[in-house]
């Protein structure tokens, strides 16, 4: 029973292949204002934000994914354009493209060139494709892995910053970096994860790096349930080289709040995809 709360289709809705755009006004009000596509513009721009800067690519990504999965946008939707889907995220219209194609890479979207042309929801809940719904305890387990990870990867550039290295050290550090930068797909985890333990094996703490170890094997179990997206691969070499560069000259605080920024952009991927 709906009782005294209406509920209002868009005048001139109903035509595309998910039906009517259907509105609760308890929800919007009745001022709501709606986008060309049918979109109530107040839900648009709850979930379309400006991203946080340092993690364009990914951000974008993580908004653009809420949008879809949230039923912001549904199947056979079609996207803002462009312009205005770019201007909404505060990112360049290469980043926009970009993740738009980690999307139609991952099956969520499907780019459509010519006159009738523009980007297309193609992503059906997961109880739609499978008759069964993501556990309940994913979400929990996602906050849990990161928030772990955060704790003891952050420690650890620390204490690797502020440890006197030797030039044997250095070496090996230099070296897992340069492992990620030029490994190939099927070989970034591993090379990834041997990286962040070399962080943590320059603290000089066995509790630490065994701490790394547990959080790097959580991750990646979550991290293999993601696709690769090469974007992202090569922004990670950046932060990682900055991460690097801060832990051999000693300095701390910076070796910190860059792997802070490291570790926010694939957590805003996993938000994303399986959150």
């Amino acid at each position: 029973m709906v009782g005294s709360h209406s509920r209002r289709v868009k005048p001139g809705a109903g035509t595309g292949p998910v039906g009517p755009v259907v509105t609760d006004t308890r929800a919007m009000g009745e001022q709501a204002s709606w986008s060309a596509s049918g979109v109530p513009e107040l839900a648009t721009d709850a979930v379309l934000r400006p991203v946080r800067t340092g993690n364009a690519f990914e951000d974008a990504l993580e908004r653009l994914l809420q949008a879809v999965k949230l039923g912001v946008f549904r199947t056979g939707d079609r996207l803002p354009a462009g312009r205005d889907l770019a201007a909404r995220l505060g990112v360049s219209r290469v980043t926009l493209r970009e993740a738009l194609y980690a999307l139609e890479q991952a099956g969520y979207v499907e780019l459509r060139r010519g006159r009738f042309g523009g980007t297309f929801v193609t992503y059906r809940p997961v109880a739609e494709r499978s008759g069964t719904g993501l556990p309940r305890a994913r979400a929990a387990e996602l906050d849990d892995v990161l928030v772990y990870r955060e704790a003891v990867e952050i420690g650890a550039a620390v204490a690797a910053a502020r440890t006197a290295l030797t030039d044997g050290q250095r070496t090996y550090l230099r070296r897992r970096a340069e492992e990620v930068a030029q490994a190939p797909l099927r070989d970034y985890r591993q090379a990834d994860s041997r990286l962040h333990l070399a962080i943590a094996e320059l603290s000089g703490s066995a509790t630490l790096v065994a701490a790394v170890a547990d959080a790097r094997m959580r991750i990646c179990d979550l991290l293999d349930e993601i696709p690769l997206l090469e974007r992202n691969l090569a922004h990670s070499s950046e932060q990682h080289a900055a991460v690097v560069a801060a832990v051999l000259s000693g300095d701390g605080t910076s070796a910190g709040e860059l792997m802070r920024a490291h570790l926010a952009g694939t957590a805003a991927l996993l938000r994303g995809f399986l959150g």
